[in-house]
């Protein structure tokens, strides 16, 4: 009779609390309410921007060192691998920072991520052969991998599910940044000052992240450190105002949610020892369908993406320009390719918020597919003297560029951290992103294989105007939306559930009301069926 009082207590203050929640749902939605998430993402990811021009100095770097009286000459062949090798480190720093985010967690596994970065900017500075240029290509390389999985991943962690697609395309972004620092300072200066400033973007964005970033709570309660967790989540939701008529504020209920998570996750745990009493590996969450399926999507996904020459224009963005034989200085183009890319990075974190994953790549590989063709039809008629219009081919990249950031540059790097459930995510995400890496290595090394090859630069660019229209089918017949869905949902539909469920700490038990609302990811959804849930109990 005790009990039955005291459940019947907690249902009516339950009932007293439920308008205070319906007025906070409306923050739900709220920029303002958001905004410790927003500082904290965009802070975490602005190690992205010394990425950004590491990713982009090559262009800036061979056009420098192929021309007569270079200190350091190259050849084509060494020309390709200075542009390549950043790539191929990339899944091996990845690897690496999969581990480390684990047991140092998020921020730390950036800020580490600084040591290399600077030694390989100093090494290319002092460089006076060939062989010194790789190893700080290599180093930086490493730095980037290192740098970015961490950042992905905290923010997948922090972000609310409405804001988490813009947030996460907040590195891209802060990368697009860096490579029109990059190709701005290319275009002026000589590339081994430009190496030595790039020391100043490498340490800046550390020294932020220590002073204004917290943990991770998700990591923190994890490892038990529970305080930890809780400072952390208030000042997460500082912005948000606290439920009225109980003792609980926000941050507690999201640190119960996550308590709970982390119980019923070491249940699981405790359910799969095996009888020599040791934990089965991670890779049998791997061979379930909600970690081998998003991996097959995510391999063909980047695929379409590499071939379909993103990221070859990056690396070679000077040289391609002059490949086409337009009159146009190439090195002022590829300050507009930067600014370009920076600019639509802008808008596509509206993009993504607004309109589903599926709608956006098919809009970016029809725009992308048309404007390599037309910009391969002039370089054609420029190569053959049938046309003076030789700034058409410079237009149709810019234009190309526009439309690959609508959808198929940015939102395959997205998906690695929001199809892969909770307890695969950190290593499933560094092995897609390492994936992506080498399949990006093996499309940069082979441009000039390829030009060759097909006969010229306006065969590649018809052949990324192909492999653009196969994204297109791609997006229509077998991406995942997953626009505007919580985490749980989407393992869901990986598992091939209507709804997801998760396991109970004791089997028989229904889970409690308080419980239902604190796991709702979207309360003013929730709200009528708590009240339902109320109404069914008293009824029954």
């Amino acid at each position: 009779m005790l009990f039955e009082n005291s459940e019947q207590h907690k249902d009516d203050a339950f009932r007293e609390i439920i308008a205070s929640c319906r007025s906070l749902s409306k923050y739900e939605t709220n920029i303002k309410s958001a905004l410790p998430q927003i500082l904290s993402a965009i802070v975490a990811a602005s190690f992205h921007i010394v990425i950004g021009i590491s990713l982009a100095y090559s262009a800036i770097l061979i056009p420098q060192l192929e021309q007569p009286g270079s200190d350091v000459p190259i050849t084509k062949a060494q020309s390709s691998w200075i542009a390549s090798i950043i790539v191929i480190m990339v899944p091996i720093g990845s690897l690496v920072a999969g581990v480390m985010m684990e047991f140092l967690g998020r921020l730390n596994t950036i800020k580490l991520a600084a040591v290399p970065c600077v030694a390989g900017w100093v090494a290319i500075a002092l460089a006076n052969n060939f062989t010194w240029i790789m190893v700080g290509r290599v180093l930086t390389g490493f730095a980037c991998a290192l740098g970015t999985s961490p950042a992905i991943v905290y923010i997948t962690e922090v972000a609310r599910p409405d804001m988490r697609g813009s947030l996460i395309s907040s590195g891209p972004t802060l990368a697009s940044l860096g490579m029109v620092i990059a190709y701005a300072k290319g275009a002026f200066m000589d590339w081994r000052l430009v190496s030595w400033i790039c020391i100043i973007y490498t340490i800046v964005p550390v020294l932020l992240i220590q002073l204004f970033v917290p943990e991770s709570p998700v990591w923190l309660v994890s490892k038990g450190r529970i305080e930890d967790a809780a400072r952390s989540l208030r000042f997460l939701y500082k912005k948000y105002p606290q439920p009225e008529h109980t003792d609980q504020t926000l941050s507690e209920m999201h640190l119960n949610a996550l308590l709970k998570e982390r119980e019923t996750k070491m249940a699981e745990a405790q359910k799969n020892v095996n009888r020599h009493g040791q934990q089965q590996s991670k890779l049998r969450g791997f061979l379930k369908p909600t970690g081998y399926k998003p991996m097959i999507i995510l391999f063909w996904f980047f695929l379409i993406q590499q071939f379909s020459g993103i990221y070859i224009t990056l690396f070679f963005a000077v040289t391609f320009i002059q490949d086409v034989g337009t009159e146009v200085n190439a090195f002022t183009a590829s300050i507009f390719v930067g600014l370009t890319r920076f600019s639509m990075s802008l808008l596509n974190a509206w993009l993504l918020k607004r309109f589903p994953r599926r709608q956006l790549v098919m809009v970016s590989t029809t725009g992308m597919a048309i404007c390599m063709f037309v910009s391969g039809l002039f370089t054609l008629w420029i190569k053959e003297g049938t046309t003076t219009l030789t700034w058409i081919p410079v237009v149709g990249l810019l234009l190309y560029v526009c439309a690959s950031m609508i959808g198929l540059l940015t939102i395959p790097w997205t998906m690695t951290a929001e199809l892969f459930p909770t307890d695969i995510r950190g290593i499933a995400h560094s092995i897609s992103y390492s994936m992506a890496n080498l399949l990006m290595f093996f499309a940069v090394q082979s441009y000039r294989t390829i030009t060759d090859l097909l006969g010229g630069a306006y065969a590649v660019q018809w052949m990324f105007a192909v492999v653009s229209v196969i994204g297109f089918f791609f997006a229509l017949f077998f991406l995942p939306e997953t626009h505007g869905k919580s985490l749980a949902e989407i393992e869901a539909f990986f598992a091939g559930k209507s709804q997801p469920q998760r396991v109970p700490t004791e089997p028989a038990a229904k889970p409690s009301v308080t419980e239902h609302l604190i796991r709702s990811p979207s309360r003013e959804a929730k709200l009528r069926e708590v009240e339902l849930m109320l109404k069914n109990k008293n009824g029954a």
